[in-house]
């Protein structure tokens, strides 16, 4: 026969663990988390529960990793791990933590795609950003289909770049990363660049291909339009570009200082000292400030230039070959003469 106390006493006892099992479960999804700084958990791929719940311990934000597995089995989410860079902040509790990952919020990052002298440098560079390895990327970025869905070849992808900082996400794909280089592209490429392209009778390619030269030859953004201008007179007349920065990508070597005579021979499409014209494509991936000196060249009727003497990186420019001779001297003797003195002033006594 039942007894009416002790079923009450049992409910009451019942009731009560229920309700400090759920105050202990609250308490440890509701704690507030306290990282030493805001920080960031990186969620691969190819994590499981363990290694994401390891990842978590090892950034110390003091998360209830008992409640977040419960939570995990719960919602499932330990089948549906979503790679990403979350935020996690002292005003923060685990359960907020749990549902962005579980919804995928993740915080999206600064990339730096950089001006460089290849595409495996900016491979390199931009995978050290992303979750992307660089094999993956670099296979995407060099195989022909990529070229041909985008329309360049070989010798002109590199012109997909603009070189600038991006907010993307971090568990981004080599083909999402690449897709959104296209999107950028086209968005830099409006209606006035490409009208100021048509009038100096260029394709963007190589304008592009144009700006990798200019930007070659200096750093200095205020004298790329003047050089730009240069460069064109030249093409205008048919004369070889002649540009040292083009036989440097031909022959490969970026240790080189000074051109030679044997380097100038050196059998390659690039190498604007026997070849008229643009070289095939870029010579690496320019900076904006140079696409915009081409589009934006100064008239003038320099043909030659050459390093200033006082080795500030800037150039004298001549109309007339007479003119340059006087100037290549006067750069001869200012390097021969710096020689000198630092033989002198660093000779082994």
């Amino acid at each position: 026969m039942y007894n009416p106390k002790h079923i009450r006493i049992s409910c009451i006892t019942l009731l009560a663990t229920i309700s400090i099992a759920a105050g202990v479960v609250a308490h440890m999804i509701c704690h507030k988390l306290n990282p030493a700084t805001d920080t960031y958990l990186y969620i691969d791929s190819d994590d499981d529960i363990d290694s994401v719940c390891h990842k978590i311990n090892q950034i110390q934000a003091d998360v209830s990793l008992t409640a977040f597995r419960w939570l995990s089995t719960y919602t499932h989410y330990n089948r549906h791990i979503h790679a990403g860079r979350y935020h996690v902040s002292n005003q923060q509790n685990t359960l907020d933590l749990f549902r962005n990952l579980r919804s995928h919020n993740s915080s999206p990052i600064s990339l730096v795609v950089p001006s460089v002298r290849s595409v495996e440098m900016l491979v390199a560079r931009v995978s050290q950003q992303l979750m992307i390895d660089s094999t993956t990327l670099s296979d995407y970025c060099n195989n022909p289909d990529t070229w041909a869905r985008l329309g360049y070849t070989h010798a002109t992808f590199s012109a997909l770049f603009i070189p600038d900082t991006y907010e993307v996400y971090w568990e981004t794909t080599a083909e999402s990363f690449i897709d959104r280089m296209k999107q950028v592209n086209r968005q830099f490429w409006n209606k006035s660049r490409m009208n100021k392209a048509q009038q100096i009778g260029l394709t963007h390619e190589e304008v592009i291909t144009l700006a990798s030269i200019v930007d070659s030859e200096t750093a200095n953004n205020a004298e790329k339009p003047r050089i730009a201008g240069l460069y064109i007179n030249r093409l205008k007349l048919g004369m070889p570009l002649q540009s040292d920065p083009t036989v440097i990508y031909a022959v490969g070597d970026y240790s080189i200082r000074r051109v030679l005579n044997t380097h100038l021979q050196t059998p390659s499409p690039y190498n604007t000292y026997l070849h008229c014209g643009l070289p095939p494509g870029p010579i690496r991936i320019p900076t904006i400030a140079g696409i915009d000196a081409v589009l934006n060249y100064e008239h003038h009727s320099y043909l030659y230039m050459c390093a200033k003497e006082d080795f500030s990186g800037t150039h004298n420019f001549a109309t007339t070959y007479a003119q340059h001779l006087v100037n290549a001297r006067k750069y001869t003797k200012a390097l021969t003469d710096n020689i000198k003195y630092h033989k002198q002033h660093h000779a082994t006594p």
